[in-house]
């Protein structure tokens, strides 16, 4: 009769089916169980110590029994590894390793827990590579290495995950598509093309990919070759066809119309920023033929068409892009400054001249008696005597004897004595208001020169010779300079960076000739000038003074005989007087005015251009018929309205990308009425009113100028 043990073992190999429940059991228990149930033997190392609690629902097979036997030995950490037929040991899993396991098989399970060994061979990509993409997935326990000579991997690990290894290998190592894809470029250049392209994709991310993907360009064609994974050539070719798209006007040469700049101006300045930049990317003339980038930069070209006030450019897309932009922010409207001054001279002359002459002599030749003679506004007894004795001749060549008031008394003998007295007194008062209102409008930065002049000739100069001596009558060569008299304004104005100020660099004159100076080509007349050179800041609309002269001088003098011309009454015999005052006073206005659009010029045209017909308007009617019949009177026409506002207007300092808010026209005086500025002539506008309406426009005052 066979033991108790060997009956409850066959027993249980003739079982259908085990519903394994433990609960805390020792390892070895469950080892006994797995034993009974398949057949095994078991050999346990010491070290295997462990309490297993496993509950399962479901009955389950000798085999699936096994295999969850398995499954607990990992949770705890060992390994069952084979030492014969049907014997197993139990080891910890740091020993897994060293020991033998189910090596080289043909099929590994996906689902067991043995312990197997694999050799893998890679054909398509490298096998040390692999490694460290791999050996993050599997255990401390399990091993992976590579052999290069071979390029196959050595995978030691439960089955399943080797089984889970070998799918991720197999799907890693795919063999290259070796296709070449052709793109010829019709509008970029295919090195330009490629080098961006390898820019893009070098780098330690994307080192695989960039190994996979070979992209060349075919220079004699303009084409561009791609090599590579299918999914990784269409996306090159993808991006390829992006940068390939034309460029706005086509092509790496651009023809650029200009607004406001001057083509010929520019072109130098832009030919220079070309040759710096080509430097710069060269590094010096050895690595410009190097650098195929270097060399076609040092090679573009630019140059200016005035007729069309355009720019030719030629160059590479990225020169091309920095040229762009240069002519972008330089082809700007500038904002225009209209520029009033005040020329105010105001003169003040007074003259008095009171004295008497008296004088007895004798036309016998004998010694005159006496007299007392003092010239009285230019005139004394003397002149007085012979123009008397020369009669209505004499007084007709020289009128200045009888200017003022002069009483002359007396008598002339041709054969005794002769006795003549004069008094005269004379008194002038001159007044001079000269304003001048010269105004210009110019661009920032550009110089305005405004000329309200008479030309007036001047002798430089003269010589003769035998040719010119006719006669006897040496007629000698002159020669002459007209020079420039009246009133010139220079002025460059120069907007600050917040908008809000103007400096500028000024250079007024003013000059006259001199009244009663000769302006024969026989002697050079006399003029007076005045000027003044200054650079001042001035805000907007503002006005402030540049410069200005007052003088006040008294002269007095008087002549008299000692002591006899300080008796009183009878002194009066024996003196003369001449006092004279002169006050000059000369101040120089100036007010800027800063045009930012066509709106705020208009509106300062139609000020003054409305002043005018206002004048015209107020002239008063012929009062006799004109002789020419049919010829109309000519008029103004009325003022044509003001564009919308915003058009075409400067940029603003303060916010350059921001869209402006731009003043509304203000809509003109109705003709034949002054514009606001002539409404209150001699009233100045205040510098703070004027700042705080900057397209207020107001004129300065000149008392009748607009």
């Amino acid at each position: 009769m066979p033991p108790l043990a060997c009956r409850a073992q066959g027993a249980v190999q003739q079982a259908a089916s085990i519903t394994p429940n433990f609960k805390d059991a020792d390892i070895t228990q469950i080892v006994q169980a797995v034993a009974a149930a398949t057949g095994k033997s078991f050999i346990l190392d010491p070290r295997v110590r462990a309490q297993v609690t496993m509950y399962s629902s479901a009955p389950m097979s000798p085999p699936a029994f096994y295999q969850a036997f398995l499954s607990i030995l990992e949770v705890y950490g060992f390994i069952a590894v084979p030492a014969g037929k049907n014997i197993e040991k139990i080891v910890p899993d740091a020993d897994a390793r060293q020991m033998p396991s189910i090596d080289l098989p043909s099929h590994v399970s996906s689902t067991s827990d043995e312990i197997v060994t694999q050799v893998i061979a890679v054909k398509n990509v490298s096998a040390a590579e692999l490694v460290p993409i791999l050996r993050p997935m599997i255990p401390q326990y399990g091993h992976l290495a590579a052999y290069p000579p071979s390029n196959i991997l050595i995978i030691s690990d439960r089955a399943s995950n080797v089984h889970r290894m070998m799918d991720i290998i197999q799907r890693i190592d795919q063999i290259g598509n070796q296709d070449v894809d052709v793109m010829p470029l019709q509008n970029a250049s295919a090195a330009d093309v490629v080098r961006t392209i390898n820019s893009l994709y070098q780098g330690g991310a994307n080192m695989q990919e960039g190994r996979a993907l070979k992209v060349v360009a075919d220079e004699r064609s303009n084409s561009i070759l791609i090599s590579g994974d299918p999914a990784q050539r269409l996306r090159i070719k993808a991006l390829v066809a992006e940068l390939d798209t034309p460029l706005e006007s086509g092509g790496n040469t651009q023809v650029v119309y200009l607004h406001y700049a001057d083509s010929s101006k520019l072109a130098p300045k832009l030919k220079e920023q070309m040759a710096e930049l080509a430097q710069m990317s060269a590094g010096d003339t050895t690595a410009a033929g190097k650098n195929p980038q270097a060399a076609a930069e040092k090679n573009a070209l630019v140059w200016a068409d005035t007729q069309n006030n355009a720019l030719v450019i030629t160059a590479p897309p990225k020169v091309m892009r920095t040229i762009l932009d240069i002519v972008e922010k330089l082809d700007r409207r500038r904002p225009e400054v209209l520029v009033q001054a005040i020329v105010a001279e105001i003169n003040v002359s007074k003259t008095d001249d009171l004295g008497i002459n008296w004088a007895a002599f004798s036309q016998t030749g004998h010694v005159p008696l006496g007299g007392f003679v003092s010239p009285v506004g230019g005139t004394n007894i003397v002149d007085l005597i012979a123009a008397a004795k020369s009669g209505s001749a004499g007084l007709g060549n020289a009128a200045s004897l009888l200017t003022g008031t002069t009483i002359g008394v007396g008598t002339l003998s041709a054969a005794g004595t002769s006795f003549g007295a004069m008094i005269r007194a004379l008194r002038s008062n001159g007044d001079t208001n000269i304003v001048s209102t010269p105004s210009a409008v110019t661009m920032d930065n550009q110089a305005a020169t405004l000329k309200v002049v008479e030309e007036v000739p001047f002798v430089t100069g003269q010589y003769s010779s035998q040719a010119g001596i006719t006669s006897g009558t040496v007629t000698p060569f002159q020669t002459v300079q007209q020079q420039e008299v009246g009133t010139i304004l220079k002025v460059t104005p120069t907007i600050s960076a917040e908008g809000n100020a103007v400096m500028l660099k000024l250079d007024v004159e003013n000059s006259s000739v001199l009244t009663g100076a000769s302006t024969s080509l026989t002697g050079d007349p006399t003029t007076e000038k005045r000027s003044i050179a200054t650079n001042v800041l001035i805000e907007n609309g503002g006005i402030v003074v540049l410069g200005g002269l007052i003088s006040n001088e008294q002269d007095r003098n008087h002549e008299s005989v000692p002591f006899l011309g300080s008796i009183p009454i009878i002194g009066l015999l024996f003196k003369t007087r001449n006092d004279s005052a002169t006050r000059d006073n000369l101040m120089i206005f100036i007010k800027p005015t800063i045009l930012r659009d066509q709106s705020e010029a208009a509106y300062q045209t139609g000020q003054s251009y409305n002043y005018i017909r206002g004048q015209e308007a107020s002239m008063p009617p012929e009062q006799f018929p004109q002789l020419l019949r049919g010829e109309p009177v000519p008029h103004l026409p009325p003022m044509p309205p003001p564009p919308p506002p915003g058009t075409l207007s400067a940029p603003s300092p303060l916010a350059p990308s921001a869209p402006q808010q731009k003043p509304k026209a203000k809509a003109p005086p109705p003709t034949g009425q002054a514009s606001p500025a002539q409404a209150s002539p001699g009233q100045q506008a205040a510098p703070g009113n004027a700042a705080a309406k900057p397209n207020s426009g107001a004129a300065p005052q000149n008392g009748g100028n607009p």
